[in-house]
């Protein structure tokens, strides 16, 4: 490993606040390139956010009510991003917080109704291509991954007065909580009322919606017990 893969592995590290170790097959030119969007990111982060600290945040991307982000260290948002913070508790981003390309936040669908907002906790990683609709309040926990593609949805329409459109019917809100260390698949789907426990994976394509307890796998449309992650069923 070069003299150059060390003192940048060295620093990820500690912006990180765990072990980083660059591969030792990643040329030097990349690298070079790689750090120097990551520093110029880190300068239109500073701008955005309106205050200091390791906020890595691509020039493409747009964010809206900024007065209702809260965040902790080292917080990453890929290009062409759009988060929009209005809501009742706003969105509040633990350490090491990454967000892929091309991810929608919105917190609030509508002006008249205020939604509730998104919290996440540590060491989170949101794949690319996301959508999270937070009306009725998102919490996902401590080192938990997403894959590319994944959206959630914490608001329901009713449907149940054949009188009037269903646009003109109203919502109701459950929210969805996310537990720690939980793998996410791609292409998944988590719909308004949904529990996942710690430890739950969710396979790709998923449907997600009700309550499922701790450290299990969970498939299909949908979404079902498929097995226990260290006992089968």
């Amino acid at each position: 490993m070069s003299f150059l893969h060390n003192v940048l592995s060295i620093v990820v590290t500690k912006i990180k606040g765990e072990q980083f170790i660059l591969d030792k097959n990643i040329p030097i030119g990349y690298l070079f390139s790689f750090f120097i969007q990551k520093a110029y990111c880190l300068i239109i982060g500073i701008f955005k956010l309106h205050r200091m600290g390791k906020y890595f945040i691509h020039p493409t991307t747009k964010i809206k009510c900024i007065s209702k982000v809260r965040t902790g260290k080292n917080l990453n948002i890929d290009r062409r991003c759009y988060i929009d913070a209005l809501s009742i508790n706003g969105i509040n981003f633990g350490n090491n917080v990454s967000i892929g390309k091309n991810t929608t936040i919105e917190c609030s669908g509508s002006l008249k109704n205020l939604g509730k907002g998104l919290t996440v906790g540590e060491n989170v990683g949101l794949g690319t291509h996301g959508f999270f609709g937070c009306a009725g309040g998102i919490e996902i926990g401590d080192n938990t991954i997403f894959g590319n593609y994944v959206s959630l949805h914490s608001e329901n329409h009713n449907y149940s007065d054949n009188t009037q459109p269903i646009r003109l019917q109203g919502i109701n809100r459950k929210g969805v909580k996310i537990g720690d260390d939980c793998w996410i698949g791609a292409k998944v789907t988590i719909l308004d009322g949904t529990v996942l426990g710690n430890g739950c994976v969710v396979a790709a394509g998923a449907v997600v919606r009700g309550k499922f307890p701790e450290n299990v796998i969970i498939g299909g449309v949908p979404a079902k017990i498929i097995k226990q992650r260290f006992n089968e069923l």
